[in-house]
């Protein structure tokens, strides 16, 4: 990585699933006398080292402004959102004043009080939606054309964000594919089959697992890759194209099916895995898949971790929580 100089990295949501991951491997890559601050809405003040913590709520304009006009940071990752589709379905209002105005208070604060600031925003995959019914990996010049009020939330903050790149915010935007790893809320259906395994291994749960729809296709990818990309994209971010859109994913679909079929594998008692037509999605898109060239190509990235790492390391930490019944 070309960046030597120490810099002073916000991370909007740092305090939650994908923010845990990105401040591990920020540690690691930072140049000397780099300062990291995490903000989250139930974020408590603490110092440790170089790594601070504060709480931030990203619909309030002005506590956004007085974050950013104290800290005056040089990169910011904005990751705090509403980030599962189905709490953004029950709560539109809510996902679009988080997802979308969240962001646009994060862009206006950085033109007035920060306006040097590098914007690593991370959009999302689902802005595409009804694209990907082509069949075809999607590209990022592809059209978006979200169908749920994530995806519809997400595309308007990327768009608005595309458009003010083109006066005078530094902003990039990371669009991820489907990514998973130790820590992710069972809200997400890796973790979701993993507890549900780790409790029947336990005698908490009866041997079955009731599914939806699980011959829909997905671009999966391990959340340390997914964080790898971010950091590579705040200490690059002065030689990328100015308001460039940028896919993570690996290129590859893989069945609902064949991720629960794996973790069953693993499995040390026999399950039994049963069809309930109440767990299937309305509108679920069949295939999402992505190309990631583009990813490739300006940051040197791409995924590293295997998938049956992946899915070995979640189900594990389902079997090893210690907060667990």
């Amino acid at each position: 990585m070309s960046q030597v100089e120490a810099i002073k990295v916000l991370i909007t949501g740092g305090g939650g699933f994908v923010g845990q991951w990105v401040v591990e491997a920020l540690t690691r890559a930072l140049p000397a006398g780099s300062e990291i601050l995490i903000a989250d809405r139930a974020q408590p003040e603490v110092v440790s080292g170089d790594i601070r913590s504060a709480s931030l709520d990203v619909t309030d304009t002005d506590s956004v402004n007085d974050l950013l006009r104290r800290e005056r940071p040089t990169h910011i990752l904005h990751l705090a959102a509403i980030s599962a589709v189905t709490d953004a379905s029950r709560d539109t209002r809510g996902a679009w004043a988080v997802n979308f105005g969240g962001t646009f208070n994060i862009a206006l604060a950085i033109g007035d009080f920060c306006p040097g600031s590098r914007l690593v925003h991370c959009s999302s995959a689902e802005v595409y939606g009804a694209t990907f019914n082509k069949g075809l990996p999607v590209d990022e010049t592809a059209m978006l054309d979200p169908t749920n009020s994530y995806g519809a939330a997400k595309a308007a903050a990327d768009i608005m964000l595309g458009q003010m790149a083109r006066l005078q915010l530094r902003a990039i935007r990371m669009r991820p594919f489907n990514h998973t790893g130790p820590g992710q809320s069972e809200k997400f259906v890796v973790p979701a089959f993993a507890a549900q395994i780790a409790r029947i291994e336990r005698g908490e749960q009866e041997p079955v697992i009731n599914v939806g729809d699980i011959d829909t296709r997905r671009d999966f990818l391990d959340v340390r890759d997914v964080a790898d990309a971010y950091v590579k994209a705040l200490l690059e971010f002065d030689r990328l194209p100015q308001g460039c859109a940028i896919n993570l994913a690996s290129g590859q679909a893989r069945t609902v099916r064949s991720v629960l079929e794996l973790m069953l594998a693993q499995s040390q008692v026999r399950i039994e895995v049963r069809s309930d037509p109440s767990r299937v999605r309305v509108n679920d898109t069949p295939l999402i898949v992505g190309n990631a060239d583009r990813a490739k190509e300006l940051l040197d990235w791409e995924p590293r971790r295997s998938w049956d790492e992946t899915i070995r390391n979640v189900l594990n930490y389902w079997r090893e929580r210690p907060d667990r019944a």
